[in-house]
């Protein structure tokens, strides 16, 4: 977790990145999960004045994110780049999904909250760095040392790939070219019976042009 807070007094506001960096394949589809806690009041003339958020936002290649800063999610714009979706709210989550990843999606992304006082506002300068890939094949990796297993035994098919460091990696599993219930990067297999015999696949969920050469499983004896 990538923490960034200011404390006025007592109080504190924070915004929390859940990963610091992440690599995105062309094509694909990422989010970052974000969370924050705004500032509630501040302290003027002897006073607490209470504070609203007013307005978020998710910029690029930024330290602060504000004033005339070029933004890919302004809660105030109405001229929003659709593949930039905000999953979040006005209250704590300020969680940022991107669609069809491109190249030059390549780079930091910073939130920042503004609220109806600016000793609310505040931007959390760490932010998420997206490395961005190209086409790649995903690989299968066994438990197992061997292609050929025994019956009962329990194995487990990991999906990776070398170019590559996923922070959330979602996949499509198939056996003989038919899908398989389950999303994660690790499919658990056991114990083994006659029907776990086949060939095995994976790819990126929803890019299948990233699908890895079939791995066998026979035998069991």
């Amino acid at each position: 977790t990538i923490l960034n807070s200011v404390s006025p007094g007592a109080a504190a506001q924070t915004i929390r990145y859940r990963f610091g960096s992440t690599c995105a394949v062309r094509g694909s589809t990422v989010i970052l999960p974000c969370y924050f806690t705004p500032l509630k009041s501040f302290s003027h003339g002897g006073r607490e004045i209470p504070l609203r958020i007013v307005r978020v936002l998710w910029c690029k290649n930024h330290q602060i994110c504000h004033k005339t800063t070029p933004s890919v999610y302004d809660s105030n714009s109405t001229a929003r780049e659709p593949r930039f979706h905000y999953l979040g709210n006005m209250e704590a989550n300020c969680t940022l999904q991107i669609r069809d990843i491109r190249m030059e999606d390549e780079g930091t992304f910073r939130f920042r909250m503004e609220a109806d006082n600016s000793a609310g506002h505040f931007t959390n300068q760490a932010g998420v760095r997206i490395s961005v890939a190209d086409l790649i094949k995903m690989k299968l990796k066994s438990s197992s040392n061997r292609s050929e297993v025994s019956r009962g035994q329990t194995v487990s098919l990991q999906c990776t790939t070398s170019t590559c460091t996923f922070t959330h990696l979602e996949v499509t599993w198939r056996k003989d070219g038919h899908a398989l219930p389950g999303n994660g990067s690790a499919l658990q297999l056991g114990p083994l019976t006659a029907k776990d015999s086949g060939n095995y696949s994976c790819a990126l969920r929803g890019n299948m042009e990233t699908q890895s050469e079939p791995f066998s499983l026979q035998g069991f004896t």
